[in-house]
């Protein structure tokens, strides 16, 4: 997807420029520039927070400047302001803020007063984003209205973790329970599926007196379909974008992030996520990973990401539109085009998705709603029109990335073998 393809071309603000914020070390995010590749082909100058002067977003064409800030996530949330506002000075003109990662969109949530004068995001209450990021704040929310998730506890301590072992139904699930706190003492490197009693207790050995993790109820892959929704709101206009889609495939398998998916149209989820964030109130951009068990026909909430998801640009509007894009034009006063999803179009991590296949191919993990061919197809890092982001990827993936992915099925298999 090469910008609008159908209809007139997308008309935003071109003085006002967008800026990628993320904390932490990981320089291979797609999402990042998927955003800078969709701002910058509609003609929006386009800035972004780097780890270094050679990660995949700062060789893109459509950056205008990289802003070479390490950090880990860890710091000072006043450290990490006054180098948001240090940034702004640069620019020198207002500049819509997009966050990449929930510590980011926590920060911009709470300090919204100190970055109104340079940046422009959306007005949210400070404490909803921190509240939604978290596994256990979110659970409560999901509770308090209604959404169904699965099954979840919260130990807070090495005992705990061994009572719930004894009762529990294996697999189960372990994720970081809060931002921020996820960079600074990880339990785990990302959702890690267990499969056994022994394996939980073998993990939860390197997890301190108060581990930092919740457990979650593993929805079988045989019953089980993912979806996931990207959607862009204003909390008195509604969804100004929103999108559905089936996940084929993630990496770690079954547990991690997006490999392979579909727009797939499903009426019914887009009005229970409507309904959902209308109550809660958030405005901006957010991600939901779901889960549909077919033992109950009931969808369940695994993930709300307060943040645009790294796979969004597998979702546009027959009008051009992508949630990125709808965020910036409504942050600059300009109207959002309706357009219905492009159903059909396919998104593809190339860097992952070999390993996910070759995992799924023993998995009794099916995709019914899949479609049989795609219509389209949107691949994260290689596009013609933007090489270099490609390129520079492989060259950092051959041995980090490597083994950065081994380093994650490690862990999964260690809690499934121990």
């Amino acid at each position: 997807m090469a910008g609008s393809r159908v209809g007139a071309p997308v008309q935003a603000d071109r003085e006002v420029p967008g800026l990628i914020v993320k904390f932490g070390g990981y320089p291979l995010h797609h999402g990042g520039v998927g955003a800078i590749r969709s701002l910058g082909r509609i003609g929006v100058p386009m800035y972004a927070i780097t780890e270094d002067a050679y990660t995949p977003a700062a060789a893109s064409r459509y950056l205008k400047r990289a802003f070479v800030w390490p950090t880990t996530g860890a710091e000072e949330p006043e450290h990490l302001v006054e180098g948001l506002l240090r940034i702004g000075r640069h620019i020198g003109r207002p500049t819509v803020l997009i966050p990449t990662d929930e510590e980011a969109a926590v920060l911009i949530a709470e300090h919204q007063d100190a970055l109104a004068g340079p940046f422009l995001f959306p007005r949210v209450d400070p404490a909803l984003p921190r509240r939604l990021a978290s596994k256990q704040g979110l659970h409560e929310l999901c509770r308090e209205h209604g959404i169904a998730t699965p099954v979840t506890v919260f130990p807070r301590s090495y005992a705990e973790i061994a009572e719930f072992a004894e009762r529990a139904r294996f697999p189960v699930v372990a994720k970081n329970r809060e931002a921020f706190v996820r960079r600074s003492r990880p339990a785990v490197g990302g959702t890690t599926r267990i499969a056994t009693r022994a394996g939980l207790l073998d993990l939860a050995r390197d997890w301190g007196e108060e581990p930092g993790v919740i457990l979650q109820e593993y929805l079988p892959r045989e019953s089980a379909e993912d979806w996931i929704v990207h959607a862009c709101f204003d909390a008195d206009a509604g969804p100004l974008a929103l999108f559905t889609g089936v996940k084929v495939r993630s990496w770690p398998p079954h547990a991690g992030m997006t490999a392979h998916a579909y727009v797939v149209d499903n009426p019914e989820l887009a009005d229970l996520a409507a309904r959902f964030i209308k109550e809660i109130g958030f405005s901006g951009v957010i991600d939901l990973d779901l889960r549909f068990d077919r033992r109950d026909g009931q969808y369940k909430l695994l993930d709300f990401n307060p943040r645009m998801g790294a796979q969004f640009r597998l979702f546009e509007s027959e009008s051009g539109i992508d949630v990125v894009r709808a965020l910036h034009l409504n942050l600059t006063g300009r109207p959002v085009p309706e357009g219905a999803q492009r159903s059909g179009n396919r998104y593809v991590v190339e860097n992952i998705d070999l390993p996910a296949l070759l995992a799924y191919r023993r998995s009794g993990y099916t995709t019914p709603h899949a479609p049989a061919r795609a219509s389209g197809t949107e691949l994260a890092w290689l596009a013609a029109d933007d090489p270099m982001p490609f390129l520079t990827m492989m060259a950092r993936f051959v041995r980090p990335g490597a083994k950065h992915l081994y380093a994650r099925w490690r862990t999964n298999r260690r809690g499934g073998t121990a």
